[in-house]
């Protein structure tokens, strides 16, 4: 890749925004109102923005080796809880992807080094749901499904979180799992039920 092209083409975006408004970086420096949260993969084929159709000022973004939502990582909790708390935001996503590295690699018998403890939680999702994964013969249907069982599970640990849970109840926050097919582009939400989720996991979960 050749860098100065990235400042070539920086400065094409800005003349191109400046086209269309002149006071476009001037409203941008005003602050950021975004309703939604997007927790979504580091791949980058996923740009989280451009396949929603959205722009600058729209979505709050953190993206992370296969969407993990990991009650120990200060890292996403930090996020979470900006961007609920302070942004109000008022829907938080979870997207995975089909062809997903880590979901891949997680399901490899390897020592990966670093990667061993973040991707040992992928390996949880798999533990949780194997018999439903070990039912699926073929291995391409069974890393998709994986993805697909991930972003579910991802999902539950943002509605264990006390600042989510508080938010559902004040002002109705929605969670939702999503999957980015990177074949075809199309977004495919899951239709996680995320409130009989929190029903089902109140008693040991509930946090006032």
């Amino acid at each position: 890749m050749d860098i100065d092209k990235v400042f070539k083409n920086n400065q094409s975006w800005i003349e191109e925004k400046l086209e269309l408004n002149q006071n476009y970086f001037e409203d941008l420096g005003k602050g950021q109102t975004p309703e939604l949260l997007f927790i979504g993969c580091s791949d980058s084929r996923v740009t989280a923005e451009e396949l929603m159709g959205l722009g600058p000022g729209d979505v709050f973004v953190h993206r992370n080796i296969a969407n993990m939502v990991i009650s120990i990582d200060l890292n996403v909790m930090s996020v979470i809880n900006y961007a609920v708390d302070h942004l109000k935001v008022n829907h938080v996503v979870v997207c995975g992807h089909y062809e997903c590295g880590g979901v891949k690699a997680a399901m490899q018998s390897a020592d990966l080094g670093i990667l061993n403890p973040w991707l040992r939680n992928i390996r949880d999702v798999y533990r949780i749901h194997n018999k439903e994964l070990n039912a699926i013969d073929n291995e391409e249907k069974k890393y998709e499904r994986l993805v697909e069982l991930n972003v579910k599970e991802q999902c539950v640990n943002l509605i264990k979180t006390a600042v989510v849970q508080k938010a559902i109840r004040t002002k109705g926050l929605q969670v939702h799992g999503w999957v980015f097919d990177v074949h075809t582009g199309k977004l495919i939400d899951l239709k996680i039920n995320f409130t009989k989720y929190l029903k089902d996991i109140m008693e040991i979960y509930h946090l006032d």
